[in-house]
């Protein structure tokens, strides 16, 4: 009996560790310095068996990175839980295990490095006025999209064995993040070849301040995809919204960009997906509980 029991403390004391692997292993990067952007910060994910062998793996670039992996990162003490979401859609055989760079927001500066530019050069008077009370300074996302298709995936793909095509590199977000995660799919759709853009914050500003003008802003939205969508050619989108809080606002402006993917030729299902969830809320739990279900069908092989 002794033995049996001295037997199975080992192989406990074996299983702690393999078990930690198994769930793959986090990175760290502080003080990541970007060309005319605030210091940037990077918590990385390596799938399980990455340190093992010699396989190469597709890439996803996720926004607010202080919020997907640890909860004592975290903003709201509540986090995507991106990591675990990885590890369920790999179980059903589907999705291949990607290494996941979560690109954490720069504090205040967050609205300004998320809101596509191209679409803030577009917007009208009155709205651009607001984005600019928000902003408190200049817009550069543009500048943050070149720096993630630029140095900072040269940087994953020089350091990481990564597999560095359209079709193998994508890149999500929620809310504002949604905006950027969506303008990074248009303006490089030479780079990234798949996009979840969660909960988009289509209003841009605060919903109730447009509620009397937001035609202008579903124009906005509309002409910002029509000219720039193109044909499907193998690339993918996931949009979503709730019902709840924030997400409450958005289904109107969702609806416009649903008809101009359908009007564009995209098929949805296949190349687009536009999913609305009854009840859920404007937060990190919510889009966790569903982040399973947006691997599963954008990151499918």
């Amino acid at each position: 009996m002794i033995r049996i029991v001295l037997a199975l403390l080992a192989l406990a004391g074996l299983a702690a560790p393999l078990a930690a692997q198994d769930r793959g292993r986090l990175v760290e990067f502080e003080h990541v310095a970007a060309a005319g952007l605030p210091e940037q910060r990077i918590t990385l994910w390596l799938p399980p068996g990455y340190d093992k062998g010699r396989k190469r793996y597709p890439v996803l670039y996720m926004h607010d990175g202080h919020n997907l992996f640890d909860v004592k990162n975290s903003n709201f003490n509540k986090i995507w839980a991106a990591d675990t979401a990885m590890l369920a859609a790999m179980t059903t055989g589907k999705v291949e295990p990607h290494i996941i760079v979560g690109i954490w927001a720069p504090g205040p500066d967050r609205y300004r490095q998320y809101l596509p530019k191209s679409a803030y050069d577009a917007a009208p008077p009155a709205l651009k006025a607001q984005m600019d009370a928000f902003a408190s300074g200049a817009i550069v996302s543009d500048r943050y999209l070149d720096w993630i298709a630029g140095p900072l995936k040269a940087w994953v793909d020089a350091r990481y064995r990564t597999r560095t095509g359209r079709d193998d590199t994508a890149i999500v977000g929620s809310s504002m993040g949604g905006l950027m995660s969506c303008y990074a799919f248009l303006e490089k759709p030479q780079v990234f070849g798949r996009a979840g853009c969660v909960s988009s914050h289509w209003p841009a500003v605060d919903p109730r301040a447009v509620a009397g003008e937001d035609s202008g802003v579903k124009q906005l939205w509309d002409g910002w995809f029509a000219a720039r969508l193109g044909k499907p050619d193998g690339r993918r989108v996931w949009m979503d919204h709730g019902t709840a809080t924030l997400d409450q606002f958005y289904a109107p402006y969702q609806e416009v960009v649903d008809a101009r993917f359908a009007a564009a030729g995209w098929r949805k299902g296949r190349d687009w997906e536009s999913r609305v969830y009854e009840g859920a809320e404007h937060e990190e739990n919510a889009w966790a509980a569903r982040l399973p279900e947006i691997f599963g069908w954008l990151l499918r092989k």
